[in-house]
């Protein structure tokens, strides 16, 4: 006789060593989408724009990811974390005046396929993604750019504590 396990949580594919990933809180999700979480609309820069507007706009809207897009395509180049950029402000590393670029992470385009994440992506998916399982990386990741489905458009970014606080007033 075959016994059935009953779990509350989502079990998926994971390219980290042939182990499923478990979502901790699937049973809050119930079927929710990214778009369920309500993310912000993306505010992006460009690699020109001074490090003092980023930090200007990322504090008005309170975000701690800016992305960086090319001015003339809008095709997505990277991304400033506020916190980092603070960091190198603080030691000098960089100046409010120095251009974004300055302080950008790249996103490295060759060789890598991307988990693309839109607003119709499953909550299990991004936790996956931010838990490094989605991500192929292996590495965790503490925000995501929700863009279209074709990639063509930044439609905002969902962070780790978003997902987190969308936990906190769902009842299980």
């Amino acid at each position: 006789m075959a016994q059935t396990i009953k779990t509350s949580a989502h079990v998926g594919p994971s390219p980290l060593g042939g182990k499923p990933f478990v979502s901790k809180w699937s049973s809050r999700y119930r079927g929710a989408t990214v778009q369920d979480l309500e993310p912000p609309a993306a505010l992006s820069l460009n690699p020109s724009d001074p490090i003092s507007l980023a930090l200007i706009s990322s504090f008005e809207r309170d975000y701690t990811h800016l992305t960086i897009v090319d001015s003339d395509t809008r095709a997505l180049l990277g991304y400033v974390a506020i916190p980092v950029l603070q960091a190198q402000l603080d030691s000098g590393k960089v100046r409010p005046e120095d251009p974004v670029s300055k302080a950008m992470a790249h996103f490295e385009r060759k060789g890598k396929k991307y988990k693309v994440i839109t607003m119709a992506t499953p909550l299990e998916e991004l936790e996956a993604f931010f838990e490094g399982g989605a991500s192929g990386t292996g590495q965790k990741q503490e925000f995501a750019v929700v863009t279209d489905e074709d990639r063509r458009f930044v439609l905002g970014v969902a962070t780790r504590s978003d997902l987190e606080e969308f936990v906190k007033r769902r009842p299980a």
